[in-house]
């Protein structure tokens, strides 16, 4: 990766990786705690196991967060920010409304 390319975008970088870390870290949670993957997508990446799965999403995500880098999209980078941040509230949300299991 061209280091230019990571310079004019530093702070979405950082927040992007931040969420990616967040979202695996509320998922697992939620996966001790007897929640389920509402995502079919992800569901079906599960079949070779479930942190195997959210390995491979997360793969896939930093794939796509790398060409939005690579190729300067910062409007596309700010939505992926604002789908992941939404994710990883919706994942807290989930685990508050967990029965009392902390």
């Amino acid at each position: 990766m061209e280091r230019s390319l990571i310079l004019r975008m530093p702070g979405m970088v950082h927040l992007f990786l931040y969420l990616q870390l967040l979202d695996v870290l509320t998922t697992l949670v939620g996966f001790k705690m007897g929640a389920s993957e509402a995502s079919p997508f992800i569901r079906l990446m599960m079949h070779a196991g479930p942190a195997l799965g959210l390995m491979i999403s997360k793969a896939i995500a930093l794939a796509i967060g790398g060409a939005c880098i690579l190729t300067g999209r910062r409007r596309l980078m700010r939505w992926v920010a604002y789908w992941y941040s939404g994710l990883v509230a919706w994942n807290l949300m989930v685990l508050l409304a967990a029965p009392g299991r902390f």
